[in-house]
């Protein structure tokens, strides 16, 4: 039986094509082919069709620059993960519900006789989420790539986006040794409360305890906000046990660093208001940056 309270309004955008270097084989990567995609995005568009104004859809114009992006851009082994990257660049659109891509590679090196080969892909725009993750006891690295290997395979959420690596000084506390940060961003049918209790299983699986506020620990796994600002899955909290968005990640250069490098088009809300959502980058380039650092690179969980 089909929801009624589901829109079910469709944007289609068929044929997007341009040169890519996505494939197995080297010969794939070093002279590349044409590939083609196709957008369905589903969403309500009876605002739109009351007010005639821009900002009541999906600009597409915006997302196909964002597919010719996708496509020109670093090479990927598989279309199935092209794929899937359109699809989240898709899903940044608050207004959009659904969206199916279909990549089509029509020059793939089958060894028969062919006319296309395809693959589509379904993703709902559940709420996005924003971990931020750290560490400073142990072997930090191989502790925090355990913990996103967790994270992927956690019910409930989808992990889209894991920043690089950075090392940073303690803020407050005691003194202790230096941390490896990261911020992961992703996609959530988990309640906020249910979400955080999951983070804490893993937290605690990994020997964290919570003796000293702002003390030293194997894992640290921060829910910093849950439903992008001024979307209608935005989540405002003001609960002692769960505050939303994270009260102090404004301020903190080593959330809001790797944060940016995971996704460099984020926002925050730092007040009440459309006023008080600030662009990541913007507030990046305000902070004292003097205490993180480049870390190394992923551990193979």
């Amino acid at each position: 039986m089909t929801d009624p309270t589901r829109p079910t309004d469709r944007i289609l955008l068929q044929g997007v094509s341009a040169f890519g270097h996505h494939g197995v084989l080297d010969f794939e990567k070093r002279d590349g082919q044409t590939f083609v995609v196709d957008v369905a995005m589903t969403l309500d568009l009876a605002p739109a069709g009351r007010s005639d104004a821009l900002e009541t859809t999906v600009s597409y114009a915006e997302v196909a620059t964002a597919v010719v992006e996708r496509i020109t851009g670093p090479s990927f082994d598989l279309i199935e993960r092209l794929a899937e990257v359109i699809a989240d660049d898709v899903l940044t659109h608050a207004l959009v519900d659904a969206v199916e891509v279909a990549v089509h590679k029509p020059q793939a090196p089958v060894g028969h006789a062919f006319t296309d080969v395809q693959v589509r892909v379904e993703r709902s725009n559940a709420p996005a989420v924003v971990l931020a993750l750290g560490s400073n006891l142990g072997d930090r690295g191989e502790t925090l790539a355990a913990a996103v290997g967790s994270l992927r395979g956690l019910a409930g959420l989808t992990v889209t986006r894991v920043s690089p690596l950075v090392e940073t000084d303690p803020v407050g506390g005691p003194e202790q040794p230096p941390y490896l940060n990261a911020v992961v961003v992703g996609r959530s049918t988990l309640s906020p409360a249910a979400l955080l209790a999951a983070l804490h299983d893993i937290e605690h699986d990994h020997g964290r305890t919570r003796d000293i506020r702002w003390g030293a620990r194997t894992l640290d796994l921060d829910l910093i906000a849950f439903g992008r600002p001024g979307s209608r899955h935005e989540v405002l909290s003001d609960d002692p046990a769960l505050t939303l968005p994270h009260p102090r990640a404004g301020e903190r250069a080593f959330v809001l660093v790797p944060w940016s490098d995971a996704d460099p088009m984020a926002t925050l809300r730092t007040a009440p208001g459309v006023d008080g959502i600030r662009p990541v980058a913007g507030l990046v380039a305000e902070l004292d940056r003097s205490g993180v650092r480049a870390g190394p690179a992923w551990e193979q969980p």
